[in-house]
């Protein structure tokens, strides 16, 4: 399955107001293995980003990316890579960068019910 999604990008115009800058179905999408596609959204050069930069910087060759260990209450480590994504409900975790290149993740957080246990209720976002 191939990743599609639409990708809307602001910028500013040379007064300084804002705009859509890009407004597209990213092309490039990779595949490092079967069944698994990625594609870049954006990426920024710096850190802290510079939103003067020009250009789509979805397209810029992001190297090796930083990769990053989720530990679990149970003992189970999850190795994860660039292009990887997790769903973690709600469940009690870390992250460990056990490798020397920093690691940058998006997170999307969404409301959810506490998760009820004999013990009682467990907070709804871990």
């Amino acid at each position: 399955m191939t990743v599609k999604v639409r990708r809307v990008v602001t910028g500013h115009d040379a007064e300084g107001r804002a705009i859509v800058a890009i407004d597209d179905m990213p092309t490039n999408v990779v595949s490092r293995r079967p069944g698994h596609s990625s594609l870049v959204i954006w990426n920024n050069a710096t850190t802290p980003g510079d939103n003067q930069e020009e250009g789509d910087q979805g397209r810029r060759d992001v190297g090796a990316c930083g990769e990053i260990e989720m530990g679990l209450d149970d003992g189970v480590s999850v190795h994860l890579k660039a292009g990887d994504v997790i769903v973690q409900r709600g469940t009690i975790h870390d992250w460990t960068n056990n490798g020397t290149e920093p690691c940058v993740i998006a997170f999307v957080m969404t409301a959810a019910k506490p998760v009820e246990t004999k013990a009682g209720a467990l907070g709804a976002h871990g």
